[in-house]
């Protein structure tokens, strides 16, 4: 991590108000989603923010059982701290996490982060045809 930079998984310095307006405002996978949303999100997730002293300037959360199945979500750095690698820094963090170890299988859904991604190993998925999903609703 950059020095003046750090990550934590301590969901007391969150900031839900920066949270939620990237989400809200700016990301567009969750656009208009409501706070209350975002919140519950938060309390039933694993969460990373990043911080440069205490201003929170990225996030990520993963779903998880801890045991054998987790889904990366909601990653992103605010614009202004961009082009310093704290993405690539933040999901090697996330990988590298203790309780995330010997997971069978680590998914997440992206429009335009693959090489982002690939670097830490994920791959599209080579049979849609085992893959199904609900998509209840596109937008809030």
């Amino acid at each position: 991590m950059t020095p003046k930079y750090t990550i934590s998984t301590d969901k007391t310095k969150l900031n839900l108000a920066v949270i939620h307006q990237f989400l809200s405002q700016e990301a567009y996978w969750c656009r208009n989603i409501p706070i209350e949303i975002v919140q519950r999100s938060i309390e039933n997730s694993l969460c990373f923010g990043v911080y440069r002293g205490d201003e929170q300037v990225g996030f990520a959360r993963v779903i998880t059982d801890f045991a054998t199945f987790s889904y990366l979500a909601d990653v992103f750095i605010l614009p202004e701290h961009r082009g310093q690698g704290l993405s690539k820094q933040l999901v090697a963090f996330i990988m590298a996490y203790p309780v995330l170890q010997g997971l069978r299988r680590i998914m997440l859904v992206t429009q335009d982060a693959h090489g982002l991604y690939t670097q830490f190993g994920f791959k599209p998925i080579d049979s849609p045809e085992n893959t199904m999903s609900i998509k209840a609703f596109t937008a809030y």
